[in-house]
C-alpha cells in the first residue's frame, strides 16, 4: 500500500509532462510510452497511457469555442484538434491568427480569405480588408498596402486596381496623386501624363481658369514667355504679328488703338486728315462738275416734255381738214360737191 502511494504522484507528473508536450505538436494516432522509475528496486518499468488521442482526455472539451473573426482554425495543436468540430479549440487564443494580406469576417472558420485587388490589410487577425485609398492601387490580391500612383498620373477613387494619366493642361509632380491640376497662369501641359507645365510661348497667353495657350487676338501683342494676358496694340501703331513689337504707323495712315494694319484712304479722292480721312480736291471738283452735267440733263428733259405737251394742246385744237380726193365723178356727183341726204 506504501509502494502503491509514491506511484500516485510519479504517474501524474508523467501526464502533465505529455500535455505540455502535445500543445505543440500535430495531432497523430501514435504510442505513447512512460517510463517510470521504480523507487523500491529503481528499475524502469514501461506504462501504456493512450494508443488514440493522447491527452486530448485531460481536456475539457465542453469549453470549446468558435474560433473569433480575424482567425482560423489550427489544427497544429491539441487545444483546436481535441475539439468535436473543426472551427473550435479550447479557448479563442489558440486559434491561429489571419496573416497580413488576409481577413476572416466570421467565426469558426477553418481558413482566412485574401483580401481582393484594390484593398488590404497590413495587420494581423483582421476581421475585413481596407479600400485602397485615393491616389494609391493595388492590382494583386493578398496585399498588405497599396501604391501610390505614379507622377503624371491619379485616381480620384477608393479601391482603385490601376491609375489614369493626367490629360492635356494638367500636371501632377509627386507621387499619391487623387487629382491632376490644372497648370498655373501663363503656362501648360502640351502631354498626356505631364509632371509639370511649361511657359506659354511669346504671341500667346493662358488664364488660370484656361487649360491651353492662346493665341493673342487682332490687334494686341505679347513679347515675353509665360504671360497670362495679351497687352493692346497702342494708339498710332500697329500689330502684325502677335509676338513682335508694335511697329510706327506711316505718315500716310492712321493706326488708332488695337490696330493689326495701317489704315490708308482712298487714293486720289481721299487724303489723310488727322485720324479720320477727308475729300480730296479733285474729288470736289469732280462732284460739282459731276453735280452741274447732272442739272443740266434735269433741265434739257424738262424743256423737251414742255414743248411735246405744247405740240399735242395744238393739233387737238385745229379744224378738221378736207381730205384730198381726185377729180371726178361718184355716182353722177362731183367729189367735192357738198353731200344731198335722199330724205329717207
Amino acid at each position: 500500500m506504501e509502494w502503491s502511494n509514491k506511484l500516485v504522484p510519479v504517474i501524474a507528473a508523467c501526464f502533465i509532462g505529455l500535455v505540455v508536450s502535445q500543445t505543440t505538436l500535430p495531432p497523430a494516432v501514435m504510442n505513447t510510452t512512460a517510463f517510470i522509475e521504480n523507487v523500491t528496486s529503481l528499475t524502469l518499468t514501461p506504462v501504456i497511457l493512450s494508443s488514440t488521442t493522447p491527452s486530448c482526455f485531460a481536456f475539457n472539451a465542453t469549453t470549446c469555442q468558435p474560433c473569433a473573426p480575424g482567425s482560423q482554425y489550427d489544427n497544429n495543436t491539441l487545444l483546436c484538434a481535441c475539439c468535436p468540430d473543426p472551427g473550435l479549440c479550447l479557448f479563442p487564443g489558440a486559434c491561429l491568427s489571419c496573416p497580413t494580406g488576409f481577413y476572416q469576417p466570421l467565426a469558426g472558420q477553418q481558413q482566412c480569405l485574401p483580401c481582393s485587388r484594390g484593398s488590404y490589410t497590413n495587420f494581423t487577425g483582421s476581421p475585413l480588408c481596407h479600400p485602397c485609398p485615393a491616389g494609391s492601387f493595388n492590382n494583386n490580391t493578398g496585399a498588405e498596402s497599396c501604391a501610390g500612383c505614379s507622377p503624371g498620373s491619379f485616381t480620384s477613387q477608393l479601391s482603385s486596381t490601376s491609375c489614369a494619366p493626367c490629360v492635356r493642361g494638367t500636371f501632377c509632380n509627386s507621387t499619391g496623386c487623387a487629382r491632376c491640376q490644372v497648370c498655373p497662369g501663363g503656362s501648360e501641359a502640351l502631354q498626356t501624363s505631364a509632371k509639370d507645365c511649361t511657359p506659354c510661348r511669346p504671341g500667346m497667353h493662358k488664364a488660370p481658369h484656361q487649360t491651353m495657350c492662346q493665341i493673342c487676338g487682332s490687334g494686341s501683342f505679347q513679347i515675353h514667355w509665360g504671360r497670362e494676358s495679351c497687352d493692346i496694340c497702342p494708339e498710332n501703331h500697329y500689330c502684325p504679328s502677335p509676338d513682335v513689337n508694335p511697329v510706327l504707323c506711316p505718315s500716310d495712315a492712321f493706326c488708332p488703338e488695337g490696330s493689326a494694319a495701317p489704315g490708308y484712304c482712298m487714293e486720289t479722292f481721299f487724303r489723310k486728315a488727322g485720324d479720320t480721312c477727308e475729300l480730296a480736291p479733285v474729288t470736289i471738283a469732280l462732284l460739282v462738275i459731276g453735280g452741274g452735267v447732272a442739272l443740266l440733263f434735269i433741265i434739257l428733259v424738262i424743256v423737251r416734255r414742255q414743248r411735246d405737251t405744247d405740240g399735242e394742246l395744238s393739233v387737238a385744237r385745229a379744224p378738221l381738214l378736207c381730205k384730198e380726193r381726185p377729180q371726178g365723178r361718184y355716182y353722177g356727183i362731183p367729189c367735192d360737191a357738198e353731200p344731198v341726204y335722199a330724205g329717207w
